[in-house]
């Protein structure tokens, strides 16, 4: 194995575990909107561009973490496969799917609640997806649903008072945090040419940023800088450091379209079969309740990990009170215009060696 594509990310990169209240299983009904979106557009592709002749499929899902979002991708993943395989005649293949998040995931959790009845084969793969992850030519599918936004680290030098992130940040910091999507785009790409075979599919959902807009006049930008205002806040009460708020940043970059397309283009391995938009964050009004619980099954881990605050709970509690209580003052609860942020399918298909 070549241990210099192998990728070391914070361990603290990860949803919250287990199924209660603050969990990300039971708080990512966005993420699960986005998977029902794309089925038909998996069905389509997967008929027009896989070969399914092989006795076993092998399917990675990167970032899964700990469902059941990833067993509703894997579901309409096999769902396709087997469709065309009945109108082709063709003899249904067996699957064997590896599930793939960070090391701390909770992988008990994803696989307590691994369906029964999903007819496939299922282990876990633990470990960055912006480095190495199977043997060379052995994955026929690999899925990466809404976690490509993930930095593999927050850039050096970004530390910047009042901002706990690019969209509310100067040029400079704006600047690192593209070159730091840069290099992991480049590295996630790389590696998985290595590992998809010849012909081989591979489906993003990525959650993006219109080419021209201003991050920091959309929703996401508007929620970073409440989460800052509070961080602040709370510093002051003397409930966090002011130092380590000053230091905070959140390891998030959202591509434009162009962006994306061009790191595909210049690694050279893949054709793009299909680049859709599947439209906004918001469709609906937001429910700030909604968006405050979301938020926090994200980025919990990260606060508790900067602050030193990890099993804290009243802190993460009142932190999180005083964001909703900001949020529901909040323009981006009624203005459309803050309605920026966009959805992109993307399906590659690695090129023959």
């Amino acid at each position: 194995m070549d241990h210099k594509k192998l990728k070391e990310v914070p361990s603290e990169y990860h949803m919250m575990g287990g199924d209660g209240p603050h969990s990300y299983a039971q708080n990512s009904d966005y993420q699960r909107q986005l998977v029902v979106w794309s089925e038909g557009l998996i069905h389509e592709l997967i008929t027009e561009h896989l070969d399914t002749s092989f006795n076993t499929i092998r399917i990675a899902d990167l970032g899964s973490s700990v469902g059941p979002n990833a067993f509703l991708a894997v579901r309409n993943i096999i769902s396709a496969i087997k469709a065309k395989c009945t109108s082709t005649q063709q003899h249904v293949p067996e699957f064997h799917v590896f599930f793939n998040d960070l090391p701390d995931n909770d992988f008990n959790t994803l696989f307590r609640n691994l369906p029964r009845d999903g007819g496939y084969f299922a282990c876990a793969s633990p470990g960055s997806f912006h480095g190495r992850l199977f043997p060379r030519k052995t994955v026929d599918i690999a899925h990466c649903s809404t976690a490509l936004h993930w930095l593999s680290r927050v850039p050096e030098g970004v530390g910047e008072r009042g901002s706990v992130h690019y969209s509310g940040a100067g040029n400079e910091v704006r600047r690192a945090y593209r070159e730091q999507y840069e290099v992991d785009m480049r590295d996630f790409l790389s590696s998985r040419a290595e590992e998809l075979v010849p012909g081989g599919l591979m489906l993003l959902l990525v959650l993006g940023f219109p080419d021209g807009e201003v991050l920091s006049d959309s929703g996401i930008g508007v929620a970073f800088q409440i989460l800052g205002s509070c961080l602040h806040h709370m510093a002051k009460m003397g409930k966090l450091s002011e130092d380590k708020v000053d230091s905070f940043n959140l390891p998030f970059y959202y591509p434009s379209p162009s962006e994306l397309k061009t790191l595909i283009e210049a690694n050279g391995l893949f054709h793009i079969e299909r680049m859709a938009n599947l439209g906004g964050a918001m469709r609906c009004k937001p429910d700030p309740q909604a968006l405050t619980w979301h938020l926090r099954v994200v980025i919990e881990g990260l606060i508790e990990k900067h602050f030193g605050i990890r099993g804290s709970g009243m802190v993460m509690d009142e932190l999180f009170r005083l964001y909703f209580q900001k949020l529901l003052k909040s323009p981006i609860l009624v203005d459309e215009k803050y309605y920026k942020e966009t959805n992109y399918f993307v399906c590659l298909k690695r090129k023959a060696c």
